[in-house]
């Protein structure tokens, strides 16, 4: 099993960008940078103009990770011509993974004109909303929620195009970020209760949006700020000139806000700004919290090792290693996991190899360094905890003292219906077991185990307002009204 099968999935990354002479290759690099994001398939379209002044969209899209499927320089440089874009990787949440139909960016021609979508999250209503459109005459072309805010958009009887995306907008449910590209606007909105995280950046005299600031970083942007929740914003070329951004409320009023907690923990990347802080600030804390609540110490007072399971739990075990030393613990950040990151996506197929095999082809263990030594293995969850198991195993052949599991973050033993793709909740370590973290212990065959509770990992993220998080994967208390029976699968062909 490949280490990111055992792992929360991540959404998908979006990108756009407006008046730029370079939006392909801008939006080439965004994506780039964002592809932890989604490693399935990635998608650019461009706008341009043709010699009668009447707009023009150019798309390519395909399977495969953002330099495979843009190898050829010629699609940058020739096929994606135009100064605005739009970019988004794949991981499939709701919308077949096998169906080439559902790689976005999706795009129409309807009566105002082009409209090309790329969407990050998932809609808890898309099932209801789906079979009223289907009951009303749509054609679906793909099983992707995505397509339902297409339709919505283009069925609209409004004759303003805001209104009738404000409108579109206004009927879905769940989590979402999306960017749109019309004929004459960029145009990117998020959910109003703020799951996923969408930043507004500045290049030059263009301007940029992205699921993440890394996205900036790569190419010298600025970041200007967060799109709000429940706010769509448009960028136009009276934006160019002015360097005003219009913005619109999608709710009447303001609500409360849920940020996916696990964009801290696991998602982003440490050096993104996200919900109003650094990634990599808030998951050193997660690690001094964990520290203080869960600290290990050796039994003959013998210095701790302290390694990560790389690379996400990396700053979170510097975290934990520093803290355990301003706690009075004689304690050492190690590297005693080496992570191979050359591995292909389809290397390892089910049966093929040993499951073992898995693991020790991701893995190593330098022997050196855990080697009689008491081990603190700092990583951010467990899923399915296969992965885990083996990977102890692995370690364990290192002949270190002890072998002691910390998780920053609670056990997971709910499913999450807002674009995590957890496995179902008979998968879930944390549920067969009963939450019983003494039974997950036994399993993983560890020395000790502990995971932060839901307090300690809200205390640890309280700078972004301990209120403003979703905690439904861990807690089961989901933040909207969601179809409990509801499947991915349910969309698949």
């Amino acid at each position: 099993m490949n280490y990111e099968q055992d792992k929360p999935n991540s959404y998908c990354g979006i990108f756009g960008v407006y008046g730029s002479d370079t939006a392909a290759v801008n939006t080439y690099y965004g994506l780039h940078a964002l592809q932890h994001r989604g490693q399935e398939a990635s998608g650019i379209v461009t706008r341009s103009f043709n010699g009668d002044g009447k707009a023009h969209f150019n798309i390519v899209k395909g399977e495969g990770l953002v330099s495979e499927v843009f190898a050829d320089q010629k699609i940058l440089n020739e096929t994606l011509i135009g100064n605005a874009a739009i970019g988004h990787n794949r991981y499939s949440t709701t919308g077949s993974a096998k169906s080439r139909k559902n790689i976005q960016p999706f795009m129409v021609n309807y009566r105002m004109g082009n409209l090309a979508i790329g969407h990050n999250g998932n809609l808890t209503n898309a099932k209801e909303l789906r079979e009223e459109l289907v009951n009303e005459g749509a054609i679906f072309q793909t099983t992707s929620d995505t397509e339902v805010i297409l339709h919505l958009i283009a069925r609209s009887k409004l004759e303003n195009q805001i209104d009738q995306i404000l409108q579109a907008l206004r009927k879905i449910e769940g989590a979402y970020c999306v960017v749109i590209l019309t004929d004459d606007k960029l145009i990117a909105a998020r959910d109003p209760l703020g799951f996923r995280p969408l930043a507004l950046g500045k290049l030059d005299n263009s301007f940029l949006v992205a699921s993440e600031t890394c996205a900036f970083d790569i190419q010298s942007a600025s970041f200007l700020r967060e799109v709000n929740p429940g706010e769509l914003i448009v960028i136009d070329k009276e934006t160019l000139n002015s360097g005003e951004i219009k913005s619109f409320r999608i709710n009447e009023k303001p609500e409360e806000k849920k940020h996916c907690v696990f964009e801290y923990i696991y998602f982003s990347r440490p050096d993104s700004f996200i919900f109003g802080h650094n990634v990599d600030k808030m998951r050193r804390r997660l690690g001094k919290v964990l520290a203080r609540k869960h600290p290990v110490t050796d039994p003959d007072g013998e210095r701790v090792y302290v390694i990560s399971v790389p690379d996400s739990s990396n700053t979170t075990a510097l975290g934990y290693a520093r803290e355990l030393e301003k706690e009075g613990i004689d304690a050492r950040s190690e590297i005693g996991l080496i992570r191979s990151h050359y591995i292909g996506r389809t290397f390892i197929q089910p049966g093929q190899i040993n499951r073992q095999m898995g693991v020790r082809i991701k893995f190593n263990v330098v022997k050196g360094v855990l080697e009689g030594r008491t081990v603190v293995v700092v990583d951010d969850s467990i899923v399915r905890g296969t992965t885990s198991k083996q990977l102890v195993h692995l370690i364990r052949e290192a002949n270190p003292k002890s072998i002691h599991l910390r998780i920053s973050s609670p056990p997971i033993m709910h499913p999450c219906f807002y674009g995590m793709d957890f496995p179902s909740r008979e998968e879930l370590i944390a549920h067969q077991m009963h939450g019983d973290i003494e039974a997950i212990k036994n399993y993983l065959e560890v020395d000790s185990l502990e995971y932060l509770t839901i307090d300690e990992m809200l205390e640890a993220v309280s700078e972004a307002g301990e209120d403003n998080f979703c905690t439904a994967c861990f807690s089961g208390k989901y933040p909207t009204d969601i179809d409990v029976n509801f499947k991915k699968e349910m969309y698949e062909v």
